[in-house]
């Protein structure tokens, strides 16, 4: 005889509702991410694998040429370069402001919204309408920026113009609308440090400002620091806006990043297997950056 199947007790079936009731409401989005995330990525790396061409009807698969290709493209390999200059000068200088302009702030209570706010401008603004602001001050002749630097008998450069200083001209627009994002997340971790640890750190000796900044302050921004650099790494590797606005990856290709040079094969070459392979190699790098930013900084974070 068939043993005979216990009920569920009243905690186990309330459980099991539960978790209907979860993934019924937790169904939505996760269609969504199936349809516009997991669903474009398992396409791109298929297409990634082929010649496909927009315009031609049919396409076949041809391996690994793509990515072989890749590695004897000067394009990529300059673009990629660019893209590592400009993210190792902005990551870490937006961080840095980010982290003295939050503290500025958070040590002044008078005024603090109002700098909040002015701060966090370049990140509301549309940095496609902000573009004629820095083509004004950046102009070789009749720009703020050169003004400046003539009146202390600096020839200044043409910024957006010459190959030896567009990039440094970009990264300071990088920077510029970073630095505001970066302040907020900081300003947040500086209000969930208990003010009791300071008030404990002076017992102990730390008098001044900056020991009190290096026992507390800096350990206990341990998480904020981590999450601030994973999101501010993968905006600077993410760079395409003033790019494709104020330089179109010229002159000769000396501004020109990753994302440019697959938004150049994809839509303008229309060779969408090249600039699969591309977005494939593109998403690798994000990834294995975030994996070594986890594994060699996680270990020096103090979660509380």
């Amino acid at each position: 005889m068939a043993e005979a199947v216990a009920p569920f007790t009243p905690i186990e079936a309330a459980g099991r509702r539960e978790a209907r009731t979860a993934w019924l409401l937790a169904s939505p989005a996760i269609v969504l991410m199936l349809l516009f995330i997991v669903l474009p990525t398992l396409a791109v790396i298929v297409l990634g694998f082929t010649d496909f061409e927009l315009g031609y009807g049919s396409f076949r698969f041809i391996g690994f040429e793509n990515y072989a290709e890749l590695f004897h493209d000067r394009t990529f390999r300059r673009s990629l370069w660019n893209t590592t200059v400009y993210t190792a000068i902005v990551t870490p200088v937006s961080i840095a402001l980010g982290l003295g302009v939050a503290l500025l702030i958070e040590s002044e209570p008078r005024g603090r919204d109002f700098f909040r706010t002015v701060y966090f401008l370049p990140v509301a603004s549309l940095l496609v309408a902000m573009a004629t602001v820095w083509q004004y001050l950046f102009h070789p002749s009749i720009g703020p920026l050169n003004a400046l630097l003539a009146l202390i008998g600096i020839p200044g450069p043409n910024w957006l113009g010459a190959s030896s200083t567009v990039l440094y001209g970009l990264s300071v627009i990088g920077i510029w609308q970073s630095v505001g994002f970066n302040m907020v997340l900081f300003l947040a971790g500086l209000t969930a440090i208990p003010r009791e640890l300071y008030a404990a750190a002076q017992v102990d000796g730390a008098k001044s400002a900056l020991d009190r900044f290096r026992l507390v302050t800096w350990p206990m921004l341990g998480p904020t620091t981590l999450f601030v650099t994973t999101i501010s790494v993968i905006n600077s590797v993410k760079v395409f806006e003033t790019v494709k606005t104020l330089t179109e990856g010229g002159p000769n290709k000396a501004s020109e990043v990753l994302l440019f040079t697959i938004y150049q094969e994809g839509f303008v070459f229309l060779k969408v297997g090249y600039a699969s392979a591309m977005t494939v190699v593109f998403l690798a790098i994000l990834v294995v950056l975030m994996v070594l930013q986890y594994r060699f900084l996680d270990k020096q974070v103090h979660y509380t």
